[in-house]
C-alpha cells in the first residue's frame, strides 16, 4: 500500500499569525517562524516538513486560506 506523503505552502504575506494552523496539525509540522511579515505580524512556516502527512487540517482551519497542502503517494 502507498503512503501519503504532504507538503504545505503558506502564504507568509497573508499569515496574520493566529496559530489555529499550529493547535490543528496533529504531526506538529506548523510553527512560529520568529519574523514579521510586511505587514508586521508574525506569521508560520513547516518546521518539520518531513512529518506532515497532508491531513490539510492546518488549510481548512486558516480562517485566511494562507496554507495550501499538497499530497502525494510514496512507494515504500
Amino acid at each position: 500500500m502507498a503512503k501519503m506523503k504532504g507538503a504545505i505552502v503558506v502564504d507568509t504575506e497573508r499569515c496574520k499569525g493566529c496559530q489555529l494552523c499550529i493547535i490543528a496539525c496533529p504531526q506538529n509540522v506548523i510553527a512560529m517562524a520568529g519574523k514579521v511579515n510586511l505587514h508586521g505580524y508574525p506569521y508560520v512556516e513547516a518546521a518539520n516538513e518531513d512529518a506532515c502527512v497532508g491531513c490539510a487540517s492546518c488549510g481548512i482551519v486558516c480562517p485566511d486560506g494562507c496554507i495550501t497542502v499538497y499530497r502525494k503517494k510514496v512507494e515504500e
